[in-house]
């Protein structure tokens, strides 16, 4: 019951309630459930010591940068004699690779990974994860989701945390670099959270494996890279843990969106009915304890309304999307995390309350236009 109420709960670093032993759900969501939990969260910088989100944020945000720097320099070295192996033909690669992403339909940071590989046109098999026995992803000793494995040509690589995913493929098709020694340059790291729990964090996992004329060609210029990466970190460290506290807001939203979770995830007939019952009423009362835990306001719906509006803020009125005339991996971060909320009464609130809707509208437009 425990695992299935994770479902609908973004993944988030610094969450690590238990129910029957299990992370809980609602809880930042590469988490092992859903909604709202943190796979695809904060940067390395984590310690014993309470820090402001704030200075966390920041520092966090500059080790990646000067880590990206230094692994974007000692991949620079690379790059010539990696071109001169790579055919032309590679310069349109989504073909090349076989994707089989194994998620909750309802966790954040699944949704993320897959408006990322939608708007690319990456053809992908789904695989939905049984979130209290999760038999599915057996194979791995990283136990949360997303978890995508991707098959170029004999070489099968597993890419872990929805950030390093989105990074990683990024980089290959802008780079066309071959997809295993890309992944090198997200090295896995154990930390220690503000719980005082080891968790697995991924160096990077905000900045893109490219040279300077791709970069370049890409961003235009060094303001467009960092604003990216910040709106980036800033969904994962701030925007999916307004999702659990939202959606559980009141013991009717909370059964609601339990019914969601069972209706859209993968439960046996016994498990999804203990699932929406117990799992609600239990959600409910842990949305308390993390609408505290990350200092919400009483309302927490005002939380949300403001995160949103600071998101259209950030985007400006001069441009559709905060990557100009295309989403970029900012756009798709905070599209894919709002998107879970879909037909429940906290996100019918969000359109109604906020500014955000036209933005809504156009990256859900833009990602429905995708080629395939």
């Amino acid at each position: 019951m425990a695992v299935a109420a994770r479902a609908l709960w973004p993944s988030g670093r610094a969450l690590s309630w238990r129910l029957g032993g299990r992370p809980a759900p609602g809880l930042p969501a590469q988490n092992p459930a859903g909604f709202a939990g943190s796979t695809g969260g904060p940067s390395p910088a984590v310690s014993t010591h309470k820090r402001s989100p704030q200075l966390l944020g920041a520092a966090a945000l500059a080790l990646g940068g000067a880590l990206g720097v230094y692994y974007t320099a000692r991949w620079h070295l690379r790059a010539q004699d990696l071109r001169a192996e790579l055919p032309a033909t590679q310069l349109s690669l989504s073909g090349r690779l076989q994707l089989t992403l194994y998620q909750y339909k309802t966790c954040p940071f699944c949704s993320k990974v897959r408006a990322f590989l939608d708007f690319h046109a990456l053809p992908y098999e789904v695989v939905e994860v049984n979130p209290v026995r999760r038999a599915e992803i057996k194979f791995s000793s990283y136990r949360k989701v997303p978890i995508l494995l991707a098959q170029e040509g004999d070489s099968l690589q597993q890419l872990n945390d929805s950030s390093v995913i989105i990074s990683a493929l990024k980089t290959y098709l802008v780079s066309g670099h071959p997809l295993e020694d890309i992944i090198t340059y997200y090295p896995p790291m154990k930390a220690i959270n503000d719980q005082g729990k080891e968790v697995t964090e991924f160096c990077n996992k905000y900045w893109l494996m490219l040279d300077e004329k791709e970069a370049q060609r890409l961003y235009g210029g060094k303001e467009a890279r960092t604003e990216e990466m910040k709106w980036r970190q800033w969904a994962d460290d701030w925007l999916v843990h307004l999702i659990s506290p939202n959606v559980y807001r009141t013991p009717a939203e909370a059964l609601a969106s339990f019914d969601y979770i069972v209706r859209e995830g993968k439960f046996g007939a016994m498990e999804g009915a203990v699932a929406k019952y117990l799992g609600a009423a239990a959600m409910y009362l842990i949305s308390k304890r993390l609408k505290s835990r990350h200092h919400l306001q009483d309302d927490v719906r005002k939380d949300l309304y403001e995160a949103a509006n600071k998101w259209v803020a950030a985007v400006g009125k001069d441009r559709p999307f905060m990557g100009g005339q295309r989403p970029n991996l900012a756009d798709l971060a905070v599209y894919g995390v709002l998107r879970v909320m879909e037909g429940l009464e906290a996100f019918d609130d969000l359109m109604r309350h906020t500014r955000i809707q036209p933005w809504y509208l156009r990256v859900e437009k833009a990602i429905a236009e995708a080629p395939q």
